[in-house]
């Protein structure tokens, strides 16, 4: 027989007789929906859709009409293309529900064309449809690919809302219509989480929230806003998970009797659609960190014990994340407070300089600035930064900030005061290498920065240095821009031993300079906007701190930086006295005349006027001994009384303890319990020992 013939039939067996018995067997054993539609796709034989539910109902209906698919033009397409002979259809994922029953199921549907007599160019008989109810394995399927999206997506942030957001962003639509995650009130706040069962009378954060968009109306996210606080309904889900620190799986009915405990919520479940609630309480090691609660609406299947493991499980991994992003957000709070403990607390008065800061709080908690006052009415301004976030940043912007402090009492130049500083940034650099390897900080790396310069009122120079930090900006007081080219020194922490440079610019009365921290300079049109912002005279340094801020890109504000804005000035004539002396033995006796009458002009009262006399006698009586000419004092008023004698030697005196028999050395010691403060700063042209009393009634500047 060639394979090109029938074979033949058993005896006994009529023509069609094995086709028949095969459709008859196939029909009513497979485990697949088979259905036969005629060229109108309308339903002529069908095997049981579904368990319990005969076929007599569905026979004449179109097959669209039968399950009822989410998109029942485009799978009626589909078919028509395979009846029109385009080829088969295998495996084919649609969304539906039986007719006669609810819940929405998944199908796989493949069809295949039935050919006429005329074969398969002619007109075609119909169709053959295989259907499989996959609706168990796609909610499988999504289950893992829910788990595996809060793996994927939560703990990769440090702020708690954003890491409540990810998780919800991860179960809305694939696992819940409707999605909300509470959060402890003080938790959010970076506190430790309160032990299990939480007091009914805690009060609960929603964080975040999310919804799917087959959910017209989000009124349970409009009645519970994001950010909004609450405290838990008595005898709810929500209360008796928290309590217990179990899930609850929760029908949801208008005969649900809990809910006439909460009737907002109740209303507003109403208007979603919402049928079923999985709460999970958001638990780690014991303590309560919040709730997450999960909503399914409308024709959505209900939840059921395997999503309420799945949801157990995820919940768990987001407790994690939670709990790690609050104690970063801990961590960063103890930083900033520390950081505001280390900064100057209130603005302080100089002779000639008014300045103005703004510090904005973010992620960068080592930056610092400054301003301190300088004997000879000089002020000193001062920007820096530890790069990094956290407590040690903090800690090591703090002990930078009290160097920096401690040197610019002594009268160095800016370049000097910075190398200094880098040798005690060395010293902490290899304290930290020294920590056991154990130590976390033992391999992290430190870098700092800071700019440090002097405005002198008398002369109006700035002199400016700096160490790793950008330049300062100068605006004159017509707005233009006034060019200071500071050469850059090494970074703090570099192991680059170069020397520091400085640069000196002279300034026009009213001239305006920003010290910016390197957040606030890092794009490439940064300075161009700051100079443009700051050339408005007549608006307040507080006024154009804040417009530099309006106008920062949003990135930089997260950052953290700080602004320290100078405007120049000069010390009034009439609260100064200058007198050029002569190297004389009788010139102490014509200094002590001349200030008593200077004071008394000003105003001062009696018991001033005699320790300043001492004072001034003291010094110039050193300077006409020991030093050379040319020999100057100078008086200058302000919220202290300065008293400063210079003269062309370079040779410093020492304060010394006489004994009872010497007949000299106690002129320091004198001029020591006078005055409040006293030194000796240098410069190309000699020395200047200088003093400070505090008067009366007065603030001190120190």
């Amino acid at each position: 027989m060639s394979y090109a013939e029938t074979p033949a039939m058993p005896p006994g067996v009529p023509p069609g007789g094995m086709d028949d018995a095969l459709l008859k067997v196939l029909f009513a054993q497979t485990a697949v929906g088979l259905f036969v539609l005629d060229p109108q796709l309308r339903l002529v034989r069908a095997n049981s859709l579904v368990e319990g539910v005969g076929t007599e109902g569905y026979i004449g209906l179109r097959f669209t009409e039968a399950f009822r698919l989410d998109d029942p033009d485009g799978s009626e397409q589909l078919l028509k293309r395979v009846l029109a002979g385009e080829g088969p259809v295998r495996d084919h994922l649609v969304r539906g529900r039986f007719r006669h029953t609810p819940g929405d199921r998944v199908f796989l549907v493949s069809a295949y064309r039935l050919d006429g007599p005329d074969g398969p160019g002619g007109t075609g008989l119909g169709l053959l449809s295989a259907v499989v109810d996959v609706t168990e394995r796609e909610r499988a399927r999504a289950r893992e690919s829910a788990l595996a999206a809060v793996r994927d997506a939560v703990g990769g942030s440090l702020d708690v809302a954003a890491t409540c957001g990810a998780f919800i962003d991860a179960l809305v639509p694939g696992f819940a219509d409707l999605a909300v995650v509470e959060v402890v009130d003080e938790v959010l706040r970076g506190a430790d989480p309160p032990v299990g069962p939480l007091p009914p009378d805690t009060p609960l954060r929603r964080a975040a929230s999310g919804r799917c968009e087959a959910v017209e109306r989000d009124e349970v996210i409009r009645g519970h806003p994001v950010g909004g606080t609450r405290r838990l309904p008595p005898r709810t889900p929500y209360a008796l998970a928290a309590a217990d620190l179990r899930p609850r799986l929760v029908p949801l009915t208008a005969e649900t009797p809990w809910l006439d405990a909460d009737p907002d919520g109740s209303r507003a479940l109403a208007e979603t659609g919402a049928h079923t609630l999985v709460v999970v309480p958001l638990t780690l090691r014991g303590a309560v960190l919040g709730l997450l609660s999960l909503y399914r609406c409308g024709a959505a299947e209900p939840f059921d014990e395997e999503d309420v493991s799945l949801a157990g499980t995820a919940a768990t991994r987001a407790a994690l994340a939670i709990d790690n992003a609050r104690r970063y957000e801990r961590e960063h709070v103890i930083a900033s407070t520390v950081q505001r403990r280390l900064l100057p607390q209130a603005e302080r008065h100089q002779a000639a300089v008014e300045t103005a800061h703004v510090l904005l709080p973010g992620r960068d908690s080592g930056c610092w600035f400054d301003t301190i006052a300088l004997s000879g009415a000089r002020t000193a301004l001062v920007v820096g930064g530890v790069a990094g976030e956290g407590l040690q940043s903090a800690i090591a912007m703090g002990q930078l900030r009290t160097v920096i402090q401690a040197l610019a009492g002594l009268d160095l130049e800016p370049e000097e005061v910075l190398a200094r500083l880098k040798e005690t940034a060395d010293r902490l650099a290899d304290e930290r290498a020294a920590l056991p390897p154990s130590d976390s900080l033992q391999g992290e790396e430190l870098r700092a920065g800071c700019v440090y310069g002097v405005y002198d009122p008398f002369t109006r120079t700035c002199t400016v240095a700096r160490a790793g930090h950008p330049a300062p900006l100068v605006v004159g007081p017509d707005g233009r821009a006034v060019p200071l080219d500071v050469p850059e020194g090494a970074g703090l922490f570099d192991t680059d031993g170069a020397l520091f440079a400085p640069a000196t610019v002279t300034l026009e009365e009213g001239s305006v300079l920003a010290f910016c921290s390197a957040e606030l300079l890092a794009d490439e049109r940064a300075e161009e906007r700051i100079t443009r912002t700051l050339a408005h005279p007549g608006r307040s340094l507080q006024q154009l701190g804040d417009d530099i801020v309006y106008a920062l890109p949003d990135d930089t504000r997260s950052a953290g930086a700080a602004l320290l804005l100078a405007r120049t000035g000069t010390v009034s004539e009439h609260r100064v006295a200058t007198w050029d002396l002569a190297q004389d033995r009788t010139t102490p006796a014509t200094a002590r005349l001349l200030v008593r009458d200077r004071l008394q002009g000003w105003g001062l009262d009696e018991d001033t006027v005699d320790s300043t006399e001492l004072i001034v006698s003291e010094l110039v009586t050193n300077a006409v001994r020991y030093g050379t000419p040319p020999l100057r004092l100078r008086l200058l008023l302000d919220t202290t009384l300065t008293c400063e004698v210079h003269d062309g030697s370079t040779a410093s005196p020492h304060l010394r303890h006489a004994r009872t028999v010497d007949e000299g050395g106690r002129g320091l010691f004198i001029v020591s319990s006078l005055a409040a403060h006293w030194g000796a700063r240098h410069g190309p042209d000699g020395k200047v020992l200088w003093t400070e009393q505090d008067l009366p009634g007065a603030g001190t500047t120190r």
